[in-house]
């Protein structure tokens, strides 16, 4: 099998889709390996990492995916970048299909099967390929680390001579992949920490790293999860209670990390100015959700707002892009356990169209765009 490897042109996006350990398993299962100049250099992995481990380097995207059966990529690439690829070929990566339905249709249209990494079904089998997971995981981690740079008091309770030092409190708003791995950065860092989620399941996940779980917690709270494990959008009447806990909660709070999305929508407003006025000069507020609108009021993708009260609002995009290095490592495994599902016996790129993992994330086929949600 032909395997080609972006170099990502996306604003403000690190990540290569393959490492040079990746590059180098490939290779030695007997695949060729082409990757663009350059497309490891912002991970911190050079071009001639990338040869000593057998691949072979071109001048471009378009020449890069001329001859590949199956193309790696982090975003998916262009429309135009498809229309270089040999019909029948695959390309894959986080392509955003329901904001970028477009993109699915160019695929179609050059007879390229794309596979949206996002839509990979959520069952046990398919963890170990979960770029969601491995990459939210990580942003999870690298925001409370940011936030607590950008607070500028200490995390833990410092007893000393000349006094005791209070530890800092942290919420963490939602305890998904993202919100768990940042509870547990909190504790290691000595905060008091506090958390949330719609989901019941969340709360013994919350318990269980030692941080103290807010919720109004009535009936609607107790069937408040998909069947995919995903929080439902919750009824007015509850977001006004749960409003109201969060406000009072909010107001004591240093740190606030907020990671609520729903897939396909824009994120829930989670914090607004009033409860942003009622934290004091100094507080933080991180935003993981900016991406998709964001979930509190007066957050600026890319931007970190100061309000007049004195609280910083952090809306830093792409936080898996701030750890390249890692997060490129842990993207390239997922696409390492996810190539046996389009490699045959003989190691011929041949998607299995009868395994359910192909058919959930599989977006285009045979010159058609397949996916139930872009239909």
């Amino acid at each position: 099998m032909k395997i080609a490897v972006l170099k990502e042109t996306a604003s403000g996006e690190a990540r290569v889709a393959a490492t040079p350990d990746a590059v180098k398993f490939y290779v030695d299962n007997g695949h060729t390996v082409t990757l663009t100049k350059g497309a490891g250099t912002h991970a911190h992995f050079s071009d001639a990492d990338y040869k000593a481990v057998g691949a072979s380097l071109s001048a471009s995207n378009p020449a890069c995916v001329k001859a590949a059966d199956i193309v790696l990529s982090i975003t998916g690439g262009t429309a135009a970048l498809v229309a270089k690829m040999k019909k029948g070929a695959g390309i894959t990566g986080l392509m955003n299909p329901t904001d970028n339905p477009d993109f699915a249709k160019a695929c179609a249209k050059a007879g390229v099967t794309a596979y949206a990494l996002e839509y990979i079904p959520r069952i046990s089998r398919a963890q170990a390929m979960d770029v969601l997971s491995s990459q939210s995981n990580l942003a999870g981690y690298r925001s409370v680390v940011e936030a607590a740079s950008i607070y500028g008091r200490a995390f833990p309770m410092m007893m000393t001579a000349a006094g005791t030092v209070a530890p800092a409190k942290v919420f963490i708003m939602g305890a998904g992949v993202a919100g768990l791995q940042a509870i547990a950065t909190a504790r290691r860092l000595g905060a008091v920490t506090t958390a949330t989620d719609v989901r019941p399941a969340a709360k013994e996940q919350v318990a269980s790293l030692g941080a103290k779980f807010i919720a109004v917690e009535n009936d609607e709270f107790k069937e408040a999860e998909t069947a995919g494990g995903y929080a439902k959008q919750m009824s007015p009447e509850y977001q006004k209670l749960q409003a109201e806990l969060m406000a009072k909660h909010i107001a004591k709070q240093d740190i606030v990390v907020t990671t609520a999305l729903i897939p396909g929508r824009p994120a829930p407003r989670l914090i607004d100015k009033a409860m942003v006025k009622s934290m004091r000069a100094g507080s933080v507020l991180i935003d993981l959700a900016i991406e998709r609108g964001g979930n509190v009021e007066g957050a600026k993708a890319g931007k970190i707002v100061e309000t007049a009260n004195g609280v910083k609002i952090v809306g830093h995009l792409n936080w898996p892009s701030r750890m390249a290095a890692d997060s490129s490592s842990l993207f390239a495994r997922n696409l390492r356990n996810f190539l046996p599902l389009v490699t045959a016996e003989d190691g011929s790129y041949a998607p299995d169209w009868d395994d359910e993992i192909i058919q959930g994330c599989a977006l285009t086929r045979d010159g058609v765009v397949i996916h139930e949600r872009l239909k």
